[in-house]
């Protein structure tokens, strides 16, 4: 069943907020009814995954609850409200997961059994200092662009993206230094 404009523009988006803002759960429902699939369609066009979609448009029906009070008519209408929400909350979900750097199976493997390993190995500080010399001096015979590109990815936290563009590195180099420069530190570290 689709929704005609006319329908669209018969629905109160400011009074049902306004009510929202009361405590009133029948109001919040009416919103989900009248937007719920094209808000999951901003969610998707921006996140791209349904699953993530899903999820944002989760959180934004609860950021629409919760902060109902703050929306202004006088500032804009009520359903651009609902659509800024949804869209800012979709935004901040990609953003978030840019900070991501993933790693094949392999190297996600080694790398937790040798953090299990140090773990487990280094009882004391001496031990834990020993052993992360040990990662210095693998990290220390690497060239110097490619072990920049792992501590930003591993220390920094940065995608391959904002590698590429703190390095000036093509996006293809980072990703193919990485992965040979976490297949060096495996042999040297074992």
């Amino acid at each position: 069943m689709t929704i005609a404009p006319d329908t669209l523009d018969a629905f109160d988006h400011a009074a049902a907020l306004q009510a929202c803002a009361r405590g009133d759960r029948q109001a919040l429902e009416s919103i989900y009814r009248h937007e719920s699939r094209y808000l999951l369609g901003v969610a998707l066009r921006i996140v791209r995954q349904r699953q993530q979609a899903e999820d944002v448009l989760h959180d934004a029906f609860m950021a629409i609850w919760t902060r109902a009070a703050s929306f202004d008519a006088a500032l804009g209408s009520g359903r651009g409200w609902i659509y800024s929400v949804t869209r800012n909350l979709a935004l901040n979900s990609v953003r978030n997961g840019a900070r991501e750097v993933s790693v094949d199976e392999e190297t996600a493997e080694a790398l937790d059994a040798q953090l299990s390993l140090q773990n487990h190995q280094a009882t004391d500080a001496f031990e834990l200092r020993a052993s992360m010399g040990k990662l210095n001096e693998c990290l220390s015979r690497l060239e110097p662009a490619r072990r920049n590109c792992i501590l930003y990815a591993y220390v920094d936290g940065c995608s391959h993206g904002e590698i590429a563009e703190r390095t000036q590195t093509p996006l293809g180099t980072v990703k193919a230094w990485i992965k040979r420069s976490m297949g060096s530190l495996r042999g040297c570290m074992a």
